[in-house]
């Protein structure tokens, strides 16, 4: 097996629909495998995704047990050479997949790969490469300077905003929304960090990866399209698992580090935590004011 497939889902039914029929069309001419693993999803996903796909593997857990635990089953269940780790909510070209493993195969030291995404509407994200978030990277991105400069070798170094969006380079992290690893690789750093439910494991990956010896490249002549945020649904929730995600980083790679200084890692993710609770109040608002304005009215 040349290479395996594992995508994760979580209520995604009509978006993994469209995933798969792109993969189906870039897996041509490679020996692959497609592995999907089903958080036990509430929207029908086990009912109908089998019956339309029926060369998909499909595990169906019993609870949500998050991404990383998600991801590390289906790696279990898996044979290829390559491990491709991508979300529901993409749409592949046809030739992304060959020309990824082609790159693998003229590039010995590559631990993983990611690649150049767009949105729906062509418009390029930047968390296709990124920097390690060290203190000084997340300060100058969470007040604004990285905006300010987002060419900036060091103010913009969250996005490695120095870095051209169409040209290979190696990065510090890749995004798991499309995140490719050899097998060797993936099993020598024993797969995902587990204590990351959701949010921040392809930081923890990307950075054991380049810590045992392999690099991390951005293939930016390679893309594809993420429709961002149409797996997840921003509320409360959301906003817990991701400062959770952000505090559970911190303990992990900075504990070492003055007590001082990690008090004030600390300090500053519950600020911003409260502040996004705070935005979902005001955009809940704007929502209810929105439907009370432009709903019909009764003639």
């Amino acid at each position: 097996m040349q290479l395996s497939i594992i995508i994760v889902n979580y209520n995604s039914k009509l978006l993994l629909e469209q995933c798969l029929i792109s993969v189906k069309k870039a897996m041509t001419g490679i020996d692959t495998e497609i592995i999907v693993v089903d958080n036990n999803s509430a929207d029908g996903s086990k009912e109908y995704l089998p019956l339309k796909f029926d060369y998909v593997k499909f595990i169906f857990n019993a609870e949500n047990m998050g991404f990383a635990k998600a991801c590390n089953r289906g790696f279990k269940s898996s044979s290829g050479k390559y491990i491709l780790f991508l979300n529901p909510d993409t749409i592949l070209t046809e030739t992304c997949l060959m020309d990824c493993i082609s790159f693998f195969e003229t590039h010995p030291d590559a631990g993983a790969v990611g690649v150049r995404m767009h949105d729906i509407r062509r418009r390029y994200l930047k968390e296709s490469k990124r920097g390690v978030p060290t203190p000084a990277t997340s300060f100058y991105k969470l007040f604004g300077l990285a905006s300010l400069f987002p060419e900036s070798r060091t103010f913009a170094k969250y996005y490695q905003g120095h870095l051209p969006e169409n040209v290979n380079n190696l990065v510090e992290v890749l995004s798991g929304a499309f995140m490719m690893i050899r097998r060797e690789v993936f099993e020598k750093i024993n797969g995902f960090d587990e204590d990351f439910f959701m949010y921040g494991e392809d930081i923890d990956l990307s950075i054991r990866i380049s810590q045992s010896g392999y690099k991390n490249y951005y293939l930016g002549k390679i893309t594809v399209t993420h429709l961002k945020g149409g797996s997840t649904t921003y509320d409360y929730k959301h906003v817990k698992d991701f400062y959770g995600a952000m505090k559970l980083f911190v303990k992990k790679h900075y504990s070492k580090k003055p007590l001082w200084f990690v008090f004030l890692l600390y300090a500053g993710i519950n600020i911003r935590k409260m502040l996004a609770t705070a935005g979902l109040i005001f955009h809940r608002q704007d929502t209810i004011r929105h439907i009370i304005v432009y709903s019909p009215r009764s003639s």
